[in-house]
């Protein structure tokens, strides 16, 4: 079957940036947002009954699902086109909406918190308010650390050209770049996200090294705009910390994600025992490639040995592969998948004037996603695929439940996106013909585990640091570039011959407005999807409701609560973390055993 490369956004609102049905419901956002506003100013615990804070919070949905219908619509309308003008306008129209919004919700939050706890919890015990009893806690709490609404307005007013504006910011540098590119005779420029693709992929080592140095100039240009940026981004960040009474600024992220600081520490330093094995891997594949130690730009490029061709999907062959192999898991699952590949969900057309990376962003008012990335035939590509539909399809399992209920965090949102990935993964071993495909599509799959225990661990590193070191005041560029160099080094264990000193300004994560610290949150997800993925390989399709439940659940309760109800596991402990390594450390036996003849 033929699927479009380009998603369909008019069925969402017709008319691009220049939709009627757009401003139509912006004003109409407008004027809910309002009325909200008015009624939560009013409404008192004291008088109002809980029939009107049953309404209250039913507007309050509308409200939340409609700026997320608006703003993922003006957000796909940017990443297809990073110069798309019109759509940068809608985009400042919509987030001025913000502060009346948020004053609103400081408001609640706020009369929740002066709610005393006996009668909070007469308030939480009716049927209306039960099923998100654990979001309304979450509300109350925020509540009691809170300014004055007028204090709340300022801060939320002056953010939309602070913390907002910088984000911003950052996406229209990104859109200046231009990397050239000269092959077969023939010159042309690439994207930032054209570039980094063929960089990190291309099976030729001088085309990656060229175009890992035009990659890094390019970067070098912009730091000096950037390194203003990430400053004035994370210090506008530190700021409404400190006028909150939140001291460590890891605080934020962890209530977000749902976890305690035990865990997340655990889990690092369970991975850190366990690093000489991905080490000795990336020696090993160094040495395939005629080299004593990884280059940077090395990592992710395919290992290509006697006569094999490197596995290619078309973008239609990869959408038959990943439905296929979906349904031995969940039919649920497939079916989703192939709905996204019929309806046009998918933008995956390799072009000029596209934003980098890939995700996946709902559509709450029409009970839809959409998918954003650019497919270039590679198995990584592939993967890359089924991690968004991943995503997608946890969404999807959640549309009849409260918005508030469906407000899952990021690390648990990488769960399902990681499950996904696993299978398809595991599926293409599994159809491995020789020795020298299984070598090749083992490293592939541990290019996964890479990311998430090195790579994504030096973010997080250099992420503590600069944190720290921007409490004290400004952070120069030459300072910022030497923390990432000395976080790659011991987060990759020193296994790399070079480094990327600019990662951190051409890594978009750390310049997100939304979610603090976007960097442990995956290597969570990946550990914790490993721990249900071996679950799954006992049952078969008989895991799929069991799935779907845990995956309902996972903005009703913390992390290490949704850990115990559904695989009964305490996360606190390094058992957990130990046995979905093992499964990694099991995948590095097999490669340096396969690869051994040659070297």
């Amino acid at each position: 079957m033929t699927y479009s490369l380009n998603w369909d956004l008019d069925s969402i609102f017709s008319g691009g940036s220049d939709s009627p049905a757009l401003n139509e419901r912006l004003k109409q956002l407008e004027a809910q947002i309002n009325s909200y506003y008015q009624l939560v100013s009013q409404w008192d615990h004291s008088t109002n009954t809980n029939e009107e804070l049953a309404a209250l919070i039913e507007l309050q949905e509308t409200i939340t699902e409609g700026f997320s219908q608006c703003n993922s619509y003006i957000t796909a309308l940017l990443s297809a086109n990073v110069k798309d003008s019109q759509a940068k306008i809608l985009s400042g129209k919509l987030y001025a909406l913000l502060p009346r919004w948020q004053a609103a919700e400081t408001v609640l939050s706020k009369k929740f918190a002066e709610i005393s706890d006996n009668d909070w919890q007469a308030v939480l015990q009716n049927d209306a308010f039960s099923s998100i009893a654990f979001r309304m806690n979450e509300i109350r709490r925020d509540g009691s650390r809170l300014l004055s609404e007028s204090e709340e307005n300022i801060i939320n007013t002056l953010s939309l050209d602070g913390l907002n504006a910088w984000s911003n910011h950052y996406d229209t540098i990104v859109g200046t770049i231009s990397i050239p590119f000269e092959e077969d005779g023939n010159v042309s420029s690439l994207s930032a996200g054209q570039a980094f693709n063929k960089m990190m992929g291309d099976p030729d080592p001088l085309v990656r090294e060229k175009l890992f140095i035009a990659w890094e100039e390019a970067w070098q240009e912009k730091a000096p705009l950037l390194t203003d940026t990430l400053n004035h981004l994370d210090g506008f960040r530190l700021s409404t910390y400190k006028l909150h009474n939140m001291n460590n600024y890891l605080q934020k992220p962890l209530e977000y994600n749902r976890l305690k600081k035990e865990t997340l520490d655990v889990m690092w330093a369970t991975i850190q025992k366990n690093k000489q094995p991905l080490v000795d891997y990336l020696t090993r594949k160094a040495n395939l490639f005629g080299k004593k130690k990884m280059a940077w730009q090395d990592q992710d490029a395919p290992i290509i040995l006697g006569n094999l061709k490197e596995k290619s999907f078309t973008f239609d062959e990869a959408a038959s592969f990943i439905i296929e192999n979906f349904k031995k898991f969940s039919p649920k699952m497939a079916s989703f998948a192939q709905t996204a590949f019929e309806k046009s969900w998918i933008e995956a057309e390799d072009r000029p004037g596209k934003r980098p990376g890939g995700y996946c962003t709902e559509l709450p008012e029409t009970k839809e996603s959409r998918i954003f990335m650019t497919y270039s035939n590679s198995v990584n590509e592939v993967a890359t695929l089924a991690h968004e539909l991943g995503h997608a399809f946890h969404s999807s399992v959640m549309w009849d439940l409260p918005a508030l209920n469906r407000d899952y965090a990021m690390n648990v949102a990488e769960t399902a996106s990681t499950f996904a990935e696993l299978i398809v993964a595991d599926a293409t071993l599994k159809a491995a013909k020789s020795k020298e495909e299984k070598i090749n599509l083992l490293d592939t799959k541990l290019q996964n585990a890479l990311a998430m225990f090195m790579n994504i661990h030096s973010r997080f590193i250099f992420e503590n640091r600069f944190y720290s070191a921007r409490q004290n005041g400004l952070v120069s560029e030459e300072e910022i570039t030497k923390m990432m160099i000395e976080a790659q080094q011991e987060g990759y264990h020193d296994a790399l011959a070079t480094y990327h000193p600019y990662f951190w300004a051409a890594k978009l994560h750390f310049f997100i407005d939304d979610v603090p610290f976007y960097n442990f949150p995956y290597t969570f997800g990946y550990l914790f999807s490993l721990g249900i993925y071996a679950h799954a390989n006992q049952q078969g399709t008989s895991f799929e409701q069991e799935y779907i439940d845990l995956l309902r659940d996972t903005a009703s309760m913390t992390t290490e609560e949704l850990a115990q109800k559904h695989l009964g596991v305490d996360l606190t402990k390094p058992d957990f973390w130990q046995a979905g390594i093992n499964m990694v450390l099991e995948d590095i036996q097999e490669f340096m055993e396969l690869s051994e003849e040659f070297i």
